[in-house]
């Protein structure tokens, strides 16, 4: 298998996330992948019945393009050169893959476990998800508390 040259790095601002993002630097260091950032933010029937009205939604987005550019600022600290940063909403397994078959991402690289425990239970784990539907390899990175 040959070294990743599109990485797709989908973060949430979980420690998890901060972890994979410092693997990212390691990688694009390494091999000169190029790297792009996404954060989805959860906006679904799922999570938020109600629709949003215009205050609720830019509060969300404002809060998603904060945790996006915490992402990308770590990584240029790193000396990574990033290719773009994304934010979008819905459920995030939907828009990682979106975005990897946009960007034609050959590898994923996403934190084991999110911010939200709710969500989790009920959807499903994003990074599980994103290892069973990706057609691409696929990095999923653990906090200190995921070691056994």
């Amino acid at each position: 298998m040959p070294f990743p040259e599109r990485i797709l790095l989908a973060t949430d601002g979980s420690t998890s996330a901060t972890l994979a993002g410092r693997r990212v630097a390691q990688l694009a260091a390494s091999t000169g992948a190029e790297v792009h950032v996404l954060h989805v933010a959860l906006v679904s029937t799922w999570t938020t019945p109600a629709p949003l009205g215009p205050a609720q939604r830019e509060r969300i987005l404002a809060e998603a393009h904060t945790v996006l550019a915490a992402a990308v600022l770590e990584l240029e600290e790193a000396g990574v050169d990033v290719a773009s940063g994304t934010v979008r909403t819905g459920r995030a397994t939907e828009q990682i893959l979106l975005r990897r078959g946009e960007l034609e991402a050959d590898l994923v690289v996403i934190g084991h476990r999110g911010q939200n425990a709710l969500t989790r239970a009920l959807l499903g784990n994003d990074a599980e998800q994103v290892v069973r539907h990706a057609p691409c390899a696929v990095l999923v990175v653990r906090d200190e508390e995921g070691r056994r």
